[in-house]
């Protein structure tokens, strides 16, 4: 049986890994990754609008893996409508990049908990597989933390070089053409870095469990016999 300090970092480590896969889940449910301002173009040039003017013909948007809202504003008030990413609006996007997120994220949940399984294993008893040791910890949460950190980096690719977000802002339009003016990452983006960071986390904690603790050794006084000891 692994000692009291051990079993604290290790059950900090098995706590830290189920938190990772719940935010993970967090993440995937709230749609709420990315949210910005969209600029009806076309109200603009039908209108010749001032600089003044523009904030009538500027709306919002927010959006997340599977679904999103949007406000248009083209200067008759603002009109929201739901949409969700499948099965049409996908079409449109990178379909490719944006299932290959998802897949991570879902290859991340598993990893999450094989590395929770593995803390708490470690937590109980002492692997006779060195591979199912710290080692064995270090390396599912090295994995895990790589492949949600993949999904992030994946994520912003398609914002940034893929322009998902005026994409998403335009599907089905017909007669209005809106150009994204502002973007910023929400919660569920953050939340997901988070998740990211409990796996580093851990292996800190890992590390940590592996410092030996200074042995505490009683002193034992040593019995002195004297002549008048003999004669009793």
């Amino acid at each position: 049986m692994p000692g009291w300090f051990k079993k604290a970092w290790y059950g900090l480590a098995s706590v830290l890994s189920f938190s990772s896969f719940i935010l993970i889940i967090i993440a995937l449910a709230v749609p709420h990754w990315l949210s910005g301002k969209i600029l009806c173009q076309t109200g603009v040039d039908l209108v010749n609008a001032t600089d003044l003017e523009l904030v009538k013909f500027i709306g919002d948007i927010y959006y997340g893996l599977f679904r999103g809202c949007k406000v248009r504003q083209c200067g008759l008030g603002g009109r929201q409508s739901q949409f969700t990413i499948f099965p049409h609006l996908v079409r449109e996007l990178n379909a490719g990049l944006h299932v290959t997120i998802l897949l991570l994220l879902f290859l991340a949940l598993a990893l999450a908990l094989v590395s929770t399984g593995f803390a708490i294993l470690n937590m109980v008893q002492v692997p006779y597989r060195a591979v199912n040791g710290p080692g064995g910890i270090c390396l599912w949460n090295i994995l895990a933390g790589g492949v949600v950190a993949l999904a992030i980096a994946s994520f912003m690719a398609a914002v940034k070089f893929h322009d998902l977000t005026e994409q998403i802002a335009n599907f089905q339009e017909r007669l209005f053409r809106f150009v994204v003016v502002e973007e910023q990452y929400e919660e569920s983006f953050w939340i997901c870095v988070a998740s990211a960071s409990a796996h580093a986390a851990n292996l800190v904690v890992v590390a940590i469990s592996q410092i030996p603790l200074p042995e505490i050794k009683t002193k034992i006084e040593e019995a002195t016999v004297t002549a008048e000891d003999i004669l009793y």
